[in-house]
């Protein structure tokens, strides 16, 4: 269970749909036998707002088919936009800035679902070709299609996934809780240092503050 406090929290459902619909990678806990650990596995997916469920697959010996099978209740985690935040940059302007306390910034979704699988292979085929749909609008392949090439033969090697969304928790962890003195102090420093992922947190911190 993630911890969302309540400066951290989605301001409303468009807020984590909008975020959700450019970052379609993530990872898919499902619950593992008895004794041992979850499986995770690291995939793309397209998310669809308006039925409410994840598309997705993955090759057919994929261990993860037993899991679901016994369990189909699971989780899709999607976290980016993450930075490591300095102590002194959260100081409290009247202290001392070693003071301050080093954090992290990120933004996270996490739907757990109820997986259905999907192994007709006309239905896999409309997945699939959902999901090219999807990250390769420009188009440039062609449509798969049952028992034409030169995706159809393929088609046996995979299973399609379904992730019905049963609930939904985000959160947007970016200095919700300062003061705005505080929360510019912090943008500044993430301008200045220009390193991986520091924009997308400076433009969370920006938007939310505005907000």
């Amino acid at each position: 269970m993630m911890l969302i406090h309540p400066w951290d929290a989605a301001r409303d459902d468009a807020e984590w749909q909008q975020w959700l619909a450019v970052h379609d990678f993530g990872q898919l806990a499902v619950n593992g036998p008895a004794g041992e650990p979850p499986f995770v596995q690291p995939l793309h997916f397209v998310y669809d707002p308006a039925r409410a469920e994840a598309l997705t697959h993955l090759a057919r010996p994929n261990p993860l088919w037993g899991a679901l099978e016994a369990s189909p209740d699971c989780l899709l985690s999607v976290v980016d936009d993450y930075a490591y935040v300095p102590g002194p940059w959260q100081a409290d302007p009247d202290g001392p800035s070693e003071h301050g306390t080093p954090t992290s910034f990120y933004a996270a979704v996490q739907l757990r679902c109820r997986a259905h699988v999907v192994d007709d292979p006309a239905d896999k085929a409309a997945l699939l070709n959902q999901q090219v749909g999807h990250f390769q609008p420009e188009g440039g392949s062609a449509r798969v299609a049952v028992g034409e090439v030169p995706y159809g033969r393929m088609l046996s090697g995979i299973r399609g996934l379904r992730l019905e969304v049963t609930g939904v928790r985000a959160k947007f962890k970016y200095a919700g809780k300062r003061t705005a003195e505080v929360r510019d102090r912090i943008a500044d420093g993430l301008a200045d240092r220009g390193g991986p992922g520091d924009a997308a947190a400076r433009q969370h911190l920006l938007r939310r503050q505005g907000a």
